[in-house]
């Protein structure tokens, strides 16, 4: 009886190790599509600052004209 306890145990413990290795394979899976999501954003949010610094000239521009032409109608 004895060596049949000692074996469930071994085989409890066997088995948790593998259970434990799945869980630490998917989170390591994980976090690698986690780290190119990171990426992918990060490499979009530049590429949309980019775009930011080009149009930002433009947009300082239309709004004096916009202030300029809101003038012009409130004089007539």
């Amino acid at each position: 009886m004895t060596a049949f306890i000692t074996w469930s145990g071994m085989a409890r413990w066997v088995a948790c190790i593998v259970w434990m290795h799945r869980i630490s394979t998917r989170q390591d899976s994980m976090l690698l599509e986690l780290r190119a999501i990171a990426k992918r954003i990060e490499q979009t949010a530049r590429a949309e600052h980019e775009l930011i610094k080009e149009v930002h000239p433009a947009v300082s521009e239309i709004r004096k004209s916009v202030a300029e032409v809101t003038k012009a109608q409130r004089a007539v």
